[in-house]
C-alpha cells in the first residue's frame, strides 16, 4: 500500500505559509514602502546593482536565487524547494494585492522608530512562521537557513549580518536616516525570527524526558 497523505498536516502547513507571507507582504508594503524604509538581503543587492550598474532588479534577483535554489535542492530536498516556491508566489501575490487594492495608508514618517519596530516585529513573525513550517520566502531566506544549520549561528543572527552588510553598502545611495531605521528594523526582525522559529521547541524536548522515564518505569 502507498504511503497515506496527511492532508490535515499539509492543510495546516499551507495555511501557516499563507499567513506568514500575507503578514510579510502587508508589512513590507504598508510600513516599509509607505514610510521609505529600505530593504536588505537579495532585494537590497538587486537595488544596489540597479544603482551602480543599471541592472534590472528582477533579473538580478533571479540570478542571485538560482544558485541558492540548486544548493538547497541538494541540501534541503525537493519538498523544501516546493514549499519555498509556493511561499514566494504567495508573497508576490499578496504584495500585488496590497499595492493595487489596499486603501490603507500608514504614514509614520514622523515616527520612524515606531515604523522600524512594527516592521521588525511583523516581518520577523511572518518570515519565522514560513521557516518554521518548512519553507522560505526567497533565496536570501534559504541561504540564511542553510548557513545557520551548518554554522551553529541562530538564524536571526545570520539574517541580521547579511542585511546589515547590504544596507551598509547601500548607504552610498540611500538616505542615511531611513537606512539607520531600516537597520534597526532588521535587528528587531532577526531576534523575532529566532524566537518564532524556536518558540516551544525546547519545552517540547524537556517534556519528553519525564514521559520516557515514566514509560520505562511502567515497563519495569
Amino acid at each position: 500500500m502507498g504511503k497515506r497523505v496527511n492532508w490535515q498536516a499539509i492543510s495546516f502547513q499551507v495555511m501557516m505559509m499563507l499567513l506568514g507571507t500575507f503578514l510579510l507582504a502587508f508589512t513590507y508594503y504598508h510600513v516599509n514602502f509607505q514610510n521609505g524604509l529600505s530593504e536588505g538581503g537579495f532585494v537590497g543587492l538587486a537595488l544596489l546593482g540597479k544603482y551602480l550598474f543599471d541592472l534590472p532588479p528582477a533579473l538580478s534577483i533571479i540570478v542571485l536565487d538560482i544558485p541558492v535554489l540548486i544548493a538547497a535542492l541538494f541540501l534541503k530536498g525537493r519538498k523544501f524547494i516546493v514549499n519555498t516556491l509556493f511561499a514566494s508566489l504567495a508573497f508576490s501575490a499578496f504584495y500585488e494585492l496590497c499595492e493595487q487594492f489596499s486603501p490603507l495608508t500608514l504614514n509614520l514618517q514622523a515616527n520612524l522608530p515606531i515604523a522600524a519596530l512594527l516592521s521588525g516585529v511583523f516581518t520577523g513573525i511572518g518570515a519565522g512562521v514560513v521557516l518554521r513550517v518548512g519553507g522560505a520566502t526567497g533565496g536570501d531566506d534559504m541561504l540564511s537557513l542553510m548557513i545557520s544549520e551548518r554554522s551553529g549561528l541562530k538564524i536571526g543572527t545570520v539574517f541580521i549580518l547579511m542585511d546589515a552588510v547590504v544596507l551598509g553598502i547601500s548607504l552610498i545611495y540611500l538616505p542615511f536616516t531611513e537606512t539607520v531605521f531600516t537597520i534597526m528594523a532588521v535587528l528587531i526582525a532577526g531576534k523575532t525570527i529566532t524566537w518564532t522559529v524556536n518558540c516551544g521547541k525546547q519545552d517540547t524536548k524537556v517534556l519528553r524526558v519525564p514521559y520516557a522515564i515514566k514509560e520505562k518505569t511502567a515497563r519495569a
